[in-house]
């Protein structure tokens, strides 16, 4: 399909998606992305259906645009009572240094799509223009009703045999996320091999090999990372980090002054702080999570019940390096304004890297 059908599959005047980072993307700055001719996102995955459903009605409350709902489609964790404590064990010396005390236990804090019948059934009955999938697919008859209602589809792959999977579960376009991307990786199994292809390559590989539109996730910052995503053969580009700084962006200050600072330049992909891999700016909990094997991280997202409340602890005496500061490898470029100033500028970078390279700039 080419990038231009995509545009029109999605409803959108620029190859540009706002991506859906659940605690970050409000539902301000979805619709104020999509008003610019981007699509706008917002994530749920961190919410419950009736959440969800108020986040929507505050997008559409804003805009008549389309917009993209993401959903977690993670496989539901598995407790271990015993990893659990001694994860709460090992953390207790932080906790009681910010004079707080850690959790007695720790919970699931999020619930997979996949076993999620509310958020389904208040899908269908909202119908937003676009829903995506990170960590996985939902199953085959939670698709159908979804494209029963006219809803378009997204979903994430990090390696062709995702992608493969993608194709086979009839879903209408695939965002390729490469090693570079900030926040949680899409890897469907977290403990499987993971080839870690970066942004443009796996963009490259999947165009070669895949019948579907592809959009290039990852690391991409500017108009001229996007005309490079597009020369690779992506139909659009979604961009997370670029946008975290943004004014309607729901990152606290401690998140903004560290993506301001010397910690953007280094980006480490952590398990520590949620159980799954997640690229991170260089903070404290970075720094933990490269001496803690990953056995000893209880699954997501269970671990991040103690991630959010150790972070929580720390934020109350000032502290902010315990947050899950997700950042790509682009970090360094966050530019920091207004989302539809954003959207503005990537537009007119866009059309000045195209000129150059038709030999018109």
């Amino acid at each position: 399909m080419p990038a231009r059908d995509l545009l029109s599959l999605l409803g959108i005047r620029l190859p540009i998606i706002q991506a859906p980072m659940a605690g970050v993307s409000s539902p301000a700055m979805a619709a104020a992305a999509s008003e610019a001719g981007a699509l706008g996102s917002i994530g749920v995955g961190a919410t419950d259906a009736t959440g969800a459903r108020g986040m929507i009605a505050d997008v559409r409350a804003r805009t008549s645009a389309p917009f993209n709902v993401n959903l977690f489609c993670h496989r539901p964790a598995v407790a271990d009572e015993v990893v659990e404590r001694r994860w709460i064990e090992t953390f207790r010396p932080l906790f009681v240094e910010f004079g707080a005390l850690p959790p007695e236990s720790l919970r699931e804090i999020y619930h997979s799509f996949v076993t999620d019948d509310a958020m389904l059934r208040m899908l269908i009955d909202a119908r937003p223009a676009v829903v995506s999938f990170h960590f996985g697919l939902p199953d085959a008859d939670a698709i159908s009703a979804l494209r029963a209602a006219g809803i378009v589809l997204l979903a994430s792959a990090t390696s062709l045999a995702e992608a493969e999977r993608i194709v086979a579960a009839g879903i209408d376009a695939i965002v390729a996320q490469g090693w570079e991307a900030g926040g949680h990786r899409g890897i469907f199994d977290p403990d499987g091999p993971d080839d870690r292809l970066g942004t443009l390559e796996l963009t490259r590989r999947l165009v070669g090999a895949i019948d579907l539109p592809i959009i290039a996730a990852g690391g991409l910052m500017d108009g001229a990372a996007i005309v490079a995503a597009l020369k690779s053969g992506a139909s659009a580009a979604q961009l997370g980090t670029a946008f975290v700084v943004s004014d309607e962006s729901l990152a606290d200050a401690g998140y903004r002054t560290a993506l301001a600072s010397d910690a953007a330049r280094i980006t480490s992909m952590v398990r520590a702080v949620s159980g799954r891999p997640a690229r991170i700016l260089g903070n404290r909990f970075a720094a933990l999570d490269a001496e803690t094997p990953s056995g000893d991280i209880p699954a997501y997202p269970i671990a991040y019940d103690l991630g959010k409340s150790l972070h929580a602890a720390a934020k109350a005496r000032g502290d902010y390096g315990f947050g899950a500061q997700w950042a790509g490898q682009g970090a360094p470029m966050a530019r920091a304004m207004s989302t539809a100033d954003l959207v503005a500028v990537l537009a007119a970078e866009i059309a000045q890297a195209m000129a150059a390279e038709n030999g018109l700039g």
